[in-house]
């Protein structure tokens, strides 16, 4: 079976699918992509199906080596890749010959770059996913980040090799906001008017210790107007969580299944893929929104994503 070989891991590499849904009741929080748009896109331009498990790296990336090659395509942000010194683009399908390097920089855009391989990462799933949870150290590779010497199996082709990419005006449609639109959270009337337009009028920051469980964002407190902690219950992807010190947390994909704080807002989900792609001091506002313009942007985007041209071939097969 054709491998990956692991030179160098990069700060945090780890393999990422779309996630696992349903095991939020056992304490499971879903995992998976960080921006599962980057990775639907690189799946697509490899031949994969959507929701095969890819390599997400994270604000650095790694060295790997393809003994018998490869098709390989890179998403998400600009890692400066080479391909043995020779640069290759982000959003387009590449063809490894057999015994060439892959080599990812630092970032020069966004947090996370994708890296998807023709025939999928293949791992044991856990809970019928690939994905990587780091929290409790289970899933994709052995559970953890990769490291330097692992092997990297990969699924079997099914296609021919076709040079593809992303098409110019779906990527300007596609691109990670500054701005993230919310509709209210369920318990955003506990906040009196005056914290909601410091909250909705602020510029937010996000804060080093922000990781796949959640972003934290230093900024203007903002308090409720409860007296007393409310009783626990069941959070969501996306939620913005309001401290005891009136800090806010946006909850991501590693994010604990209950919590006690007050969620003055959800991140809708067209803008989930947003998340991604923040990086530590990017600077961030909240727009307000009803649930009927959230759904109709999740179905815009989903239409988009369904297009036969957003996903373009460039040369014959080879």
């Amino acid at each position: 079976m054709n491998v990956i070989q692991v030179l160098a891991p990069g700060l945090l590499t780890t393999v990422q699918d779309l996630g696992r849904e349903g095991f939020g009741p056992l304490g499971v929080s879903p995992s998976g992509a960080a921006d599962p748009i980057a990775l639907r896109l690189g799946n697509r331009l490899v031949g994969n199906p959507d929701g095969a498990a890819g390599l997400e790296m994270t604000l650095l990336g790694g060295t790997f080596l393809f003994p018998e090659g490869a098709v390989i395509a890179l998403t998400g942000s600009d890692f400066s890749a080479t391909l043995d010194q020779a640069p290759i683009s982000v959003w387009t399908s590449v063809l490894v010959k057999p015994r060439q390097t892959l080599r990812l920089g630092a970032t020069r855009t966004g947090a996370r770059s994708y890296l998807c391989v023709h025939g999928g990462i293949t791992v044991k799933p856990f809970l019928g996913s690939a994905s990587t949870h780091l929290l409790s150290g289970l899933g994709g590779h052995e559970g953890r980040a990769l490291r330097k010497g692992d092997v990297l199996q990969i699924g079997s082709p099914r296609h021919t090799y076709r040079k593809r990419s992303v098409a110019p005006q779906a990527l300007q449609k596609l691109a990670p906001r500054k701005t993230l639109r919310v509709t209210p959270g369920p318990q955003s009337d506990w906040f009196p008017a005056a914290s909601q337009a410091l909250f909705y009028g602020s510029a937010y920051r996000v804060a080093e210790e922000s990781n796949r469980m959640g972003l934290r964002l230093e900024g203007p407190p903002i308090a409720d107007g409860s007296e007393g902690q409310m009783i626990t219950e069941g959070v969501s992807l996306g939620a913005v969580q309001i401290t005891a010190g009136g800090a806010p947390i946006i909850l991501f994909v590693e994010q604990q299944t209950t919590g006690g704080y007050a969620k003055i807002a959800n991140i809708i989900s067209a803008d989930l893929s947003s998340l991604g792609q923040l990086r530590p001091r990017d600077e961030i506002h909240f727009e307000r929104m009803d649930w009927e313009a959230a759904h109709s942007l999740l179905l815009e985007q989903e239409r988009l994503l369904a297009s036969e041209e957003l996903v373009v071939a460039c040369t014959a097969s080879t």
